[in-house]
């Protein structure tokens, strides 16, 4: 009984001399690569030239803080839920008395971290945080050789103060207005 018909029958004839000595072989491969010579290189020299990047790339996480440089992220653990790698934890705290410049809310993140090597980046944090704390930059996660370097805290996930280090709050912050404003467009 034949379940499918993409069974062959081997050909088990002898090979002529032209293929004992695989020749034509040889002359076929070095014609392919021979002819890979004068195309287009498809390389780039990665430091000088970098490529472009899609509309809708994500790459590395970042928190968004507001412009009196108080963090958005309220610790409501939507974007840990929705994360179907489990890659993101989270431990909320209290807001202290006098720490009303430090956090918007009376509730905030007292621990966020994210594995870098769990994360499938989906974007689904993205798209759960009520807050817009949490976004998907269009930089690439550095290589390294240590496991424990890739879960990335606060320290490495917050952007810049905005009074304390204006310029890089701004590149920031034009990072994520860049963003939106392509996904927009992609919509």
């Amino acid at each position: 009984m034949q379940l499918t018909n993409r069974a062959k029958p081997v050909d088990r004839k002898p090979l002529s001399i032209a293929e004992k000595i695989y020749l034509p072989a040889v002359l076929k491969g070095m014609g392919i690569t021979f002819s890979h010579i004068f195309k287009k290189k498809v390389t780039i020299n990665y430091p000088e030239e970098t490529r472009p990047f899609s509309p809708v790339f994500r790459g590395l996480h970042i928190l968004n803080r507001d412009e009196e440089g108080r963090e958005n992220c309220t610790a409501c653990g939507l974007c840990a839920v929705a994360c179907p790698a489990e890659a993101i934890t989270m431990d909320a705290a209290e807001r202290l008395p006098g720490e009303e410049n430090l956090y918007r809310e009376e509730k905030y993140a007292a621990k966020y971290e994210i594995n870098m090597l769990r994360c499938i980046f989906c974007g689904l944090c993205e798209e759960a945080c009520p807050k817009d704390a949490i976004y998907l930059t269009e930089t690439f996660a550095p290589a390294n050789y240590s496991r424990k370097s890739f879960v990335y805290g606060k320290d490495n996930l917050v952007i810049p103060h905005p009074k304390e280090n204006p310029e890089a709050f701004a590149k920031a912050k034009g990072l994520i207005d860049e963003r939106k404003a392509k996904a927009n467009q992609a919509k």
